[in-house]
């Protein structure tokens, strides 16, 4: 399978990184093609609703990074979000990844499946992230493989005093 994983923290090597990476490296050791996308590393603006990509084959008016992440998209077979939880819900970056994802609505999508990586300072938080994973899966028809949540990351590098890597890995395994 292949498998993109986009993380949505504005933080360089933070806890969401270090959790996607550590996932995408359990999904390779299963025979799983992985291409992780650090939005932390690139330029990616907010969908002008301007529906350029509808008469344009899916290609959007906007000269920046998701342009490139496009291209994955239009490859992988599983979406993997993966964003801290802030104000209860996922970052800004990974919503703006997801609203700019509407360049391929026309054109349609090869994604058959879609996961979140979802980690926050506090437990009791990710409702609202959990409920927009069920409704891009319920209205694009993609098989929710749920959320794997890690509370408790307080500061930056609080993951590896957690045993969310080593249950990150499982959840990668049994894709």
């Amino acid at each position: 399978m292949n498998i993109l994983v986009v993380t949505g923290s504005p933080r360089k090597g933070g806890n969401t990184e270090i959790l996607a990476d550590a996932f995408a490296q359990a999904a390779k050791e299963s025979g799983h093609e992985v291409t992780v996308r650090k939005l932390s590393q690139l330029k990616v603006g907010p969908c002008l609703a301007c529906e350029y990509c509808f008469t344009h084959d899916g290609v959007c008016v906007q000269n920046d990074d998701m342009n490139e992440i496009l291209l994955d998209v239009h490859k992988a077979d599983m979406l993997v979000l993966a964003s801290p939880i802030y104000w209860f819900d996922i970052s800004a970056q990974i919503k703006c990844f997801i609203d700019r994802m509407y360049a391929c609505a026309k054109t349609g999508f090869h994604i058959t499946s879609a996961a979140m990586l979802l980690d926050s300072g506090s437990p009791g938080v990710y409702n609202a992230a959990q409920a927009q994973l069920k409704d891009i899966c319920d209205y694009l028809k993609w098989e929710n493989k749920g959320a794997f949540t890690a509370p408790g990351m307080v500061e930056k590098g609080s993951i590896y005093q957690s045993a969310a890597l080593a249950q990150v890995r499982t959840f990668a395994e049994n894709l």
